[in-house]
């Protein structure tokens, strides 16, 4: 299956093609090009504007004095509640401080204590501090900073300003490059081909499928729908985090919301409602610094106790000076809303944070489809379970970018002939679709979740999909190919295929919260939920045997 587009009127050849241009993205690039392997980044805008360069709060790793890999070990797999491969935790805890090495001797400059050692922070879920930071609570601007100032050093190929289509396959069934359409003026315009054999994608998260979310407006979910309409498997999609302290920005705001580090909390601030009263005491050994996902319901069930639409974070102890040091980013957001967290309590509320699921691969980054590689947000490779542990996800990048690259490098991709023709075209979602989508999502798979909720989003988002696909009435132009379509198109892909996840699993588990199965059931549900793409669209979802995934590739093709 592919989108509607034109045929590809360019194209260029590669030995890797890496989609995506945040931690993972550029990471596996720079270790591809350093092998010697030709390797073209394609990125939907600049090469610093995606994803990463948000991150507040900044990258776990045992790098402290008595901490070990052990322990950040646990802390994960608390978090995952039952989910995460074991595994691969046990990589992303071993490899992690040594890749974190490597990134600062690429040029990323993180804060240090007076004694002239990395300054660690503590953020929920975590027992110990242990994520490093950059300029506060700039973590994800310096680490972008590095890597496309890295890369640019490097002399990539970079073609910026691109929106990946389709996958290219040749006749059997490996991955051959990907189609593309350029936005504006360059080298290459319009829809193009970049041919190679090995293709990784590191498109990000999906956060865009709801009305309010700390992602921003490139996050549709582009890599997850590419990869359903090239037949592979995701995962675990019903795993959405929303990270509970959101800044409030008023009744009906949608789009990207301005984040409240977790770092906050883990500096000691409290969350209250509007009598100033804390409400995580008691609810978990933790308090404020639980995972997210108990710190999301507990601010959601206040909200709904006192029939608000926000609760508040409390860090005016902290004082100005403390303010302006250690987050003089979130201090600047809430007084550019007219909030002075000095002052003031800061309004929160949850929302779309964090995919835990995705295109499934193994931990060498392999897909179900042979010669294509998933890492960063995109991927899920059993390390986030149910629920992302606070600062994984910048290491997950930087980790399993490096153990892509690796076996890319390591393995002989024969360069195959692409059919570049063929297939099931999809019909065209309307660009003013987007907004329907959105709120569809949010009122029937948001926080709060039930069976009536998920059966009407799903009859809404099949009623959208079926607009689509009838015979288009006189008074009613059709959707024309284009970026603002396509993205709409990816955004219904992803939206039903995580409904259909989250109507399969009959139970409470980490951001998973279905208020009509209130319960974690490991007898039955300890185990992941697979979704492909049927050849008619419709949604095939799996459960696997046990918590373990099943391998990606069969034996042969994973020789190879």
């Amino acid at each position: 299956m592919r989108l509607h587009a034109p045929a590809p009127g360019w194209s260029i050849d590669a030995d890797v093609v890496v989609v995506g241009s945040g931690v993972a993205g550029l990471t596996v690039a720079l270790r591809c090009d350093a092998a010697g392997l030709r390797t073209v980044v394609v990125t939907k805008t600049g090469l610093g504007d995606g994803s990463t360069r948000w991150a507040q709060g900044g990258i776990a790793s045992a790098h402290g004095e008595g901490d070990t890999p052990q322990q950040h070990l646990d802390d994960t797999l608390v978090a995952g509640a039952g989910l995460c491969d074991e595994n691969a935790v046990r990589a992303l805890v071993t490899e992690g401080p040594d890749a974190v090495r490597r990134l600062i001797a690429t040029g990323a400059r993180f804060d240090t204590s007076p004694e002239g050692g990395l300054h660690l922070a503590r953020e929920g879920g975590h027992h110990r501090r242990r994520v490093v930071h950059a300029g506060g609570d700039a973590t994800g601007a310096e680490v972008s900073r590095a890597l496309v100032d890295a890369v640019r050093s490097a002399a990539l190929r970079t073609i910026e300003g691109a929106l990946v289509l389709d996958l290219l396959t040749d006749t059997g069934g490996r991955a051959a490059g990907v189609t593309l359409h350029v936005m504006g003026e360059g080298e290459h315009d319009g829809v193009g081909a970049v041919r190679a054999p090995a293709v990784v994608l590191a498109t990000g998260g999906m956060g865009q499928v709801f009305s309010a979310t700390t992602n921003p407006s490139l996050s549709t979910g582009d890599g997850v729908a590419l990869a359903l309409r090239a037949g592979a498997e995701v995962s675990d999609l019903e795993f959405v985090q929303f990270h509970p302290t959101v800044l409030f920005l008023g009744s009906g705001s949608e789009g990207r919301q301005p984040l409240v580090s977790e770092a906050v909390r883990g500096e000691g601030a409290h969350l209250v409602d509007a009598t100033g009263t804390r409400f995580m005491l008691g609810q978990h050994e933790l308090a404020e610094l639980a995972p997210r996902d108990i710190v999301a319901k507990a601010v959601t069930r206040q909200i709904q106790l006192h029939g608000t639409e926000h609760m508040y974070l409390d860090a005016r102890h902290f004082g100005r000076e403390m303010w302006q040091t250690r987050f003089p980013t979130i201090l600047a957001v809430c007084r550019s809303h007219g909030i002075d967290p000095v002052k003031e309590p800061i309004p929160v509320f949850p929302a779309a944070h964090h995919a835990a699921g995705g295109v499934r691969t193994d931990l060498h980054g392999r897909t179900t489809v042979p010669g294509l590689y998933a890492c960063g947000e995109v991927a899920c490779n059993g390390v986030h379970g149910a629920n992302r542990l606070a600062s994984n996800s910048l290491l997950e990048g930087l980790v399993f970018a490096e153990r892509t690259a690796r076996h890319i490098t390591a393995t002989s991709h024969n360069r195959p002939e692409p059919e570049i023709i063929g297939g099931v075209t999809l019909p065209l979602q309307a660009p003013g679709s987007r907004l329907p989508i959105q709120r569809i999502m949010t009122q029937g798979a948001g926080v709060v979740r039930s069976s009536s909720s998920l059966a009407e989003a799903a009859a809404r988002l099949e009623s959208l999909r079926a607009d689509a696909d009838a015979e288009t009435p006189d008074d009613r132009k059709p959707a024309v190919p284009g970026v603002e379509s396509w993205e709409a198109t990816n955004l219904l892909c992803v939206a039903r295929a995580l409904v259909a996840a989250a109507q399969s699993r009959e139970e409470t588990r980490g951001c998973h919260w279905r208020e009509d199965h209130d319960d974690r059931k490991d007898a039955a549900w300890q185990r992941h939920l697979t979704v492909t793409m049927r050849p008619d669209r419709s949604l095939a979802v799996r459960t696997t045997a046990t918590a373990q995934y099943p391998p990606t590739l069969p034996p042969l093709l994973r020789e190879q």
